[in-house]
């Protein structure tokens, strides 16, 4: 790396230098050795005394040094603004991350993405949506990008990988931490078969401020932004509203008028989203990619047969199915509704669950499985 590289890697990384400040002391400047360059009457105009103090500092030099080493690893790689394979859409998109660690496949930036995000704290319907959602639209040729959080976030990420399709995951740390750690080996995966990105120095920590910075890159990559469940105080709602900014469709999953976690897609509808219910709901919103979508796989054929076996049920089994419906209920409610003891029904719940019929949720709920989209 040449030293003007070095410079832009130096500025990037001071501490109090966002995409807008670096930006701006770009087209000030003309370069980054110039704005590293700058006496503070020259900065005052753009930066404030703490961000002066600590521009192209020791600690902005050992992280672009580290950045450096990091790079040379396998499979690893920094993109900046000035590359030919930085993403037209994200640069366009506002706030434009001026660096990007990468690990993984870089090519996929310049495939169809299509975001998919959701409540960390997901009911197992919302994540087998998620996961079916990302699965067949991953089929079709869209690479599926999400914030490798919990919930719907990993399951759209796992969805994609099912499918033998591409995935990307934007993460809020530095891209050498994994967060949450249970998501490791999916990082893994993804490191190997997809695309993990960053914009932040390595070592760096789950900080709150930072996913809002996540959520838009997560917008600004992709077509238009499937909302599958969310509160009303969820994250992904902040992606959707920078998706919507950015000029991107946004959609949403519709959910029970009982679910929490459904709410956040209600007031999306509301606002205009795109109610969703199946992938061509998708489809019809932001087109079928022209690339030819991979070959079919055999992942899709439990999901119906799950379903179609619901046909062969005994009938106590299917009285229970019937009883519960859509909404989360939990097994006394059950119980009053069919005239049976709560053991009763639990046997029964029991053995459904094993079938792949209903879902056990928190709190001692249960929820039938719907259909697959």
């Amino acid at each position: 790396m040449n030293q003007a590289q070095h410079d832009w890697l130096r500025l990037a990384l001071s501490p109090g230098i966002g995409p807008q400040r670096f930006l701006q002391l770009i087209q000030r400047f003309g370069n980054a050795g110039a704005a590293l360059a700058a006496n503070r009457s020259q900065l005052a105009g753009i930066l404030d005394g703490e961000a002066i103090d600590t521009l192209g500092s020791e600690l902005a030099q050992q992280s672009a040094d580290a950045a450096l080493a990091w790079a040379q690893l396998p499979g690893c790689s920094l993109l900046t603004l000035n590359d030919d394979d930085y993403p037209c859409q994200l640069a366009e998109a506002g706030a434009a991350p001026p660096l990007l660690f990468a690990r993984g496949r870089r090519d996929l930036l310049a495939t169809p993405m299509l975001a998919i995000v959701g409540s960390r704290n997901a009911t197992p319907q919302g994540e087998e949506h998620a996961r079916t959602f990302a699965r067949r639209l991953a089929a079709q040729g869209y690479t599926i990008v999400s914030g490798l959080a919990g919930g719907i976030d990993a399951a759209a990420h796992e969805g994609a990988l099912q499918a033998g399709g591409h995935t990307i995951a934007v993460i809020g740390t530095g891209i050498d931490r994994v967060y949450p750690a249970s998501n490791r080996q999916l990082a893994h995966q993804i490191a190997e078969q997809g695309l993990i990105l960053s914009e932040f120095a390595l070592g760096m920590g789950p900080l709150a401020q930072h996913f809002p910075r996540r959520n838009r890159i997560i917008a600004g990559l992709s077509r238009g932004c499937l909302v599958v469940e969310a509160t009303l105080q969820s994250g992904s709602l902040i992606t959707a509203r920078q998706a919507l900014e950015a000029g991107r469709e946004v959609m949403a999953i519709p959910g029970s008028i009982l679910n929490p976690q459904a709410r956040g897609c209600h007031r999306l509808i509301k606002e205009g989203a795109r109610l969703v219910e199946t992938v061509d709901d998708v489809l019809d919103e932001i087109g079928r990619p022209a690339a030819p979508p991979p070959p079919a796989t055999a992942i899709d054929a439990p999901c119906e047969a799950s379903h179609n076996r619901a046909a062969g049920l005994a009938h106590p089994q299917q009285a229970v199915m019937d009883a519960i419906g859509y909404d989360p209920v939990d097994a006394d409610e059950l119980g009053a509704r069919l005239g049976l003891t709560a053991g009763e029904v639990y046997a029964m719940l029991l053995e459904l669950e094993l079938l792949g019929h209903v879902d056990s949720m928190p709190g001692g709920r249960y929820q039938r499985r719907a259909p697959a989209p």
